[in-house]
Parts: structure tokens; C-alpha cells; sequence
């Protein structure tokens, strides 16, 4: 197999892994507010800010990593440097 393929599926394996372990980490810390804020104040949902913001760190992230592995970039890349080529 070409050293450049295992390279390149050991990036995305690699990606895809800290992809879910970012939200296993997320779901459970904020599982974990959610529950001290029931206990300390129930009246005022203060644990949805935290899982607002690191929500969208979260589908920030999964949006690089999938659309990274959809083959967008390279097909970009193979249509751009058709274009230079050509000139």
C-alpha cells in the first residue's frame, strides 16, 4: 500500500477519534451541570450557556473533520490545479 494513503487514513482515523471523544467529553460534563444546576438552582437554567458555547465548538468541529473526509479538499485541489495547468 502507498506510505502517502496510510498517512493520509491514519490522519483522518486520528481525527475521527478525537471527534468523539470531544462530544463523549462534552455529553458527560454537561450531563454533569445540567445536574448541579437542578440541585443549586433549578429556577434559572444557567448550565445551558456552557453547553451553548462548547456546543458550537463541538459542531465547528465535526464540521471540519467530516467535511475533511468527504474528499471535498481534493477534488478542490484536482479542479485548481486543472485550471493552472491549463493556462
Amino acid at each position: 500500500m502507498n506510505e502517502d494513503l496510510k498517512r493520509l487514513a491514519r490522519r483522518r482515523v486520528k481525527a475521527r477519534i478525537g471527534l468523539y471523544i470531544h462530544a463523549t467529553v462534552y455529553v458527560a460534563v454537561n450531563a454533569f451541570l445540567a445536574l448541579l444546576q437542578s440541585q443549586t438552582a433549578p429556577q434559572y437554567a444557567w448550565a445551558l450557556w456552557p453547553a451553548a458555547g462548547w456546543g458550537l465548538g463541538l459542531a465547528i468541529h465535526a464540521t471540519v473533520v467530516l467535511l475533511g473526509q468527504s474528499g471535498l479538499r481534493e477534488r478542490m485541489e484536482a479542479d485548481e490545479l486543472r485550471k493552472l495547468e491549463s493556462r
